[in-house]
């Protein structure tokens, strides 16, 4: 096993409890403009880009579905619902940044969110000061699954792919991480791991008080 001498996140769903507040989000914004939003449709638009989760919506729901005024609501509700202090840390997340900070370990985040989204859900969290570097989509031409974003956060962290350890909580992102060639270890949310997603995975997790564990004897 490998040393960890750099760690990159993902945010939504590993890090904050945000995505159980985005499928609500979705949800209050479809039926707002009068429309269905079944769970299974929102669950769909965990770990996607915000330009692949406007197709998606298109394709479901036709040419005549008022994408920017849905997501402009969407963002409208989950800012909502944030600011009303119902946005948590992960179980385990703030150990894990103590073990990674007593060790020296220098992390980063690599997420699907913008930038104004991040910075916000970071600095309500506490995390914002946590980090050496925050990768959101407006820094990468290319969103997960694509390996983008995690080869620039590994790039600001200065450290080798194979001394880097990856977390996160969906199989895009899972994709993402393992076609940069880095060891992954997924923390399943609201998505239950798959087949592919178990065959990808270094480690399957149910919290991030086990990659803490994992961290310590990788680098004893």
């Amino acid at each position: 096993m490998n040393p960890v001498r750099a760690v990159v996140f993902d945010m939504d769903g590993l890090l904050i409890d945000s995505e159980r507040l985005a499928m609500r989000s979705l949800v209050s914004a479809g039926a707002e403009l009068g429309y269905d939003m079944p769970l299974e449709f929102c669950r769909s638009m965990i770990g996607v880009p915000a330009d692949r989760c406007r197709e998606l919506a298109a394709d479901a729901y036709g040419s005549d579905f008022p994408l920017a005024e849905y997501f402009e609501l969407h963002e409208t509700h989950l800012r909502r619902l944030v600011d009303d202090g119902e946005l948590t840390t992960k179980p385990g997340a703030l150990a894990l940044l103590d073990i990674l900070e007593q060790q020296g370990i220098p992390k980063a985040i690599a997420t699907s969110s913008s930038r104004e989204r991040a910075d916000h859900h970071l600095r309500l969290t506490g995390l914002i000061d946590r980090f050496d570097a925050v990768i959101t989509r407006q820094d990468v031409d290319n969103g997960k699954p694509h390996p983008e974003p995690y080869l620039k956060a590994v790039a600001t962290l200065a450290f080798d792919l194979e001394d880097t350890l990856a977390l996160e909580d969906s199989t895009n992102g899972l994709r993402a991480a393992h076609a940069a060639g880095l060891r992954c270890i997924l923390i399943p949310d609201l998505v239950p791991p798959t087949d592919e997603s178990r065959r990808l995975a270094h480690r399957l997790y149910p919290d991030l008080h086990h990659v803490g564990d994992y961290v310590v004897a990788a680098n004893a």
